[in-house]
């Protein structure tokens, strides 16, 4: 529109010189051809237009300069955003992979663990090693060195996993951690009812044969202590003896024999500290009396010198009085003495 405008006004502009110039030479003093003022002044307003028309496309070429800017500098801050989070989540990326990549070689050597504790539960001895070992951490955790034992020998020369010292008490605590696993592997693999009948049999046997084992082995009377105490190392395997076997804790219960788990481990534990504790404050019974009896004596006689201090105070204050008597008394002679009026002269003494 705007190109158009102008070429309207060249072309204007070129149409009034080809009228002026080839037009002829007017007679002497014409009279002015009004089409030419309005031509003309047509001209001056067709100037005007372009004038403003080139302002304004300057403002527009402006204003589209800054705005190119304004967008540039706009695209480069997001750019510099896009490049920073880019650079940022590539950062945390690694990181992530770092980890993964632990977690996976943590997850092979688990892998590794997992077939060594196969092997240790499929080896007798190797299991009783880790129970013991188990059973053994829990009892130093809690309880003193001089307060248990382990692999003592009793007086028929067994000799249990662990004993349990409580003061004043001639009798111990006996402590087995030896399990059947065996029989409990069988019935987690049971595939069918009759083989989870079976297997639950032999676990039922397994149970009460070793239950019966510790009973006959470290009860001793006057020796052990009632009842002892069968250290299974698996809550899970505990918690399946009660839903499934609850009849053979009863009958190891009738025959003094307590199973346990390590967390029900734990809470005898605590029991026995308790039972400790009191036993060394009934030792510490008598002391104790002679203690607040000898504190009594010296309360009795803090009480008899506080009374002697009292009467030497009484006394003292009375003698205090007695002297602030005389030297009222003194203070009184002392005033007299000043008022006596002595003459000038004295009188002649008598001649003898």
């Amino acid at each position: 529109m705007e190109i158009a405008v102008i070429i309207l006004a060249v072309a204007v502009v070129a149409g009034a010189l080809i009228l002026a110039f080839a037009r002829p030479r007017p007679a002497p003093a014409p009279l002015p051809d009004p089409r030419l003022d309005a031509l003309l002044a047509k001209q001056g307003e067709i100037g005007g237009q372009f004038t403003q028309t080139v302002a304004a496309q300057e403002t527009l070429t402006r204003t589209l300069a800054e705005r190119l800017e304004a967008l540039e500098k706009r695209v480069g801050e997001n750019l510099a955003a896009t490049a920073k989070q880019t650079g940022e989540t590539f950062v945390s990326i690694t990181e992530r992979l770092s980890v993964i990549d632990a977690a996976q070689k943590n997850i092979s050597e688990l892998s590794t663990h997992v077939v060594s504790l196969k092997a240790i539960f499929s080896d007798k001895q190797a299991r009783g090693a880790m129970s013991q070992d188990q059973m053994e951490a829990i009892v130093a955790e809690h309880l003193a060195p001089d307060q248990y034992e382990f692999q003592a020998t009793l007086s028929n020369n067994s000799r249990p996993d662990c004993v349990i010292r409580i003061p004043n008490v001639k009798a111990r605590i006996v402590v087995d951690s030896k399990f059947p696993l065996e029989a409990f592997e069988t019935l987690r693999k049971a595939d069918s009812e009759d083989a989870r009948k079976a297997a639950m049999v032999q676990v039922r046997n397994d149970i009460q044969k070793h239950v019966k084992d510790i009973a006959e082995k470290y009860l001793i009377p006057g020796e052990v202590q009632t009842p002892a105490i069968m250290f299974v190392p698996s809550d899970s395997i505990y918690a399946e003896m009660h839903a499934n076997f609850p009849e053979t804790l009863r009958r190891a219960r009738q025959m003094q024999v307590v199973i346990v788990s390590p967390h029900v481990f734990m809470l005898v534990i605590g029991t026995i500290q308790g039972l400790m504790r009191d036993a060394k404050m009934r030792e510490q019974a008598h002391a104790i009396q002679a203690a607040v009896g000898a504190l009594l004596q010296d309360v009795k006689r803090l009480g008899e010198r506080v009374g002697k201090l009292r009467d030497h105070f009484e006394t003292t204050s009375k003698d205090i009085g007695q002297i602030e008597i005389s030297m009222r008394g003194i203070d009184r002679h002392a005033e007299r003495i000043a008022q006596v009026e002595l003459g000038d002269k004295p009188e002649s003494l008598p001649r003898s």
